[in-house]
């Protein structure tokens, strides 16, 4: 039992040291277990820039950081809220669900409270914006349909109003404005949000804050008719472009929540992406309906789609399998 808790721990560890690597300058893995970087708290050598003392390492069954330069050591999670809050609280509660938390690990248990959401506080809705403010031109931009602004709301300093729903971010002198794309169940209460980026130059371009760690990253619960066919595409933006739509927002599927309902899944147009042919596959086996591109079709999502001039809702429709049909045209749509 020990060691399959080590392996799952370290599995969820180095999950989370991959998304950051990205962050961290110099970044370079030298062995199994160990990583290399510039540290981010003193920054290594100003006089050589290739300096790199900043190291990830396993520590028993968690990993940890250590500087060899200013000498900063942190835990793993310690470090995810000194430098990257925004993923701090699904790493915690990514290990308490591989059970790897708690008593015996550096990794503490999640607190789990009821979310205080202090309602909208300073946001706007995106349709109550003029056609100059950059929300409306970076939307309009991306040919999102006007009739879904009001589901949209923007926030120009997006780390501040962050921290007034959910302490989060210990420095904010780099605010910036983001799109709020909110989590609403079906009572209408917010139990989180992402925000996006306008610049196409962000490193991160989306920002998930849940509120509500229970609960399953969806975009549209608040919107969807659970009586009819309900149509699962991969992001929020996609979900509009089609009839009666929720979208699992870079989240697992909740299959509790699609027991007994008639469900086609609408994944992005990306056969050499071996996570979506083995999401595409699941769905297969659980005997629901998927959408399997045609072969000449270019564009990559349901948004590239739209652009492109594409009758989409039709195009979903026409190309709805299952059972041994979707197992047949999607072994051929992979190998093309």
């Amino acid at each position: 039992m020990q060691q399959l808790s080590s392996v799952l721990s370290e599995f969820v560890d180095e999950y989370y040291v991959s998304l950051l690597s990205g962050r961290l300058d110099k970044f370079s893995r030298k062995k199994s277990g160990l990583y290399n970087f510039r540290c981010p708290y003193c920054g290594d050598s100003q006089k050589h820039r290739n300096k790199a003392r900043g190291y990830f390492f396993r520590l028993k069954q968690d990993m940890v950081f250590k500087c060899h330069n200013c000498g900063v050591g942190r835990t793993l999670p310690n470090f995810l809220k000194d430098n990257a809050p925004d993923l701090h609280d699904e790493y915690i509660m990514e290990r308490y669900k591989s059970g790897t938390t708690g008593k015996g690990s550096y990794v503490p248990k999640p607190k789990f409270e009821k979310p205080k959401f202090k309602k909208k506080g300073e946001l706007q809705s995106v349709d109550c914006l003029n056609n100059e403010h950059p929300a409306v031109g970076y939307l309009l931009g991306r040919q999102i349909p006007k009739e879904h602004f009001s589901d949209l709301f923007y926030t120009d300093k997006f780390c501040t109003w962050v921290n007034t729903q959910k302490p989060t971010f210990k420095d904010v002198k780099k605010d910036h404005s983001r799109i709020i794309i909110p989590f609403i169940d079906t009572n209408g209460e917010w139990f989180g949000f992402q925000g996006r980026s306008l610049s196409s130059d962000d490193k991160l371009r989306y920002i998930t804050i849940m509120l509500d760690e229970s609960k399953i990253k969806v975009f549209g619960l608040n919107r969807v008719d659970f009586k009819k066919t309900i149509y699962i595409t991969e992001g929020p933006f996609d979900s509009f472009y089609i009839d009666n739509a929720i979208a699992m927002a870079g989240a697992d599927v909740d299959w509790e929540l699609l027991r007994d309902k008639e469900v086609v899944f609408v994944y992005d147009n990306e056969r050499r992406n071996k996570e979506i042919i083995n999401r595409m596959e699941k769905a297969i086996e659980k005997g629901y309906e998927i959408v399997i591109w045609p072969d000449n079709l270019q564009e990559k999502d349901l948004n590239d789609m739209y652009i492109a001039g594409h009758d989409v809702q039709s195009l979903v429709e026409f190309n709805t399998y299952s059972g041994l049909q979707a197992k047949i045209k999607l072994s051929e749509w992979k190998k093309v």
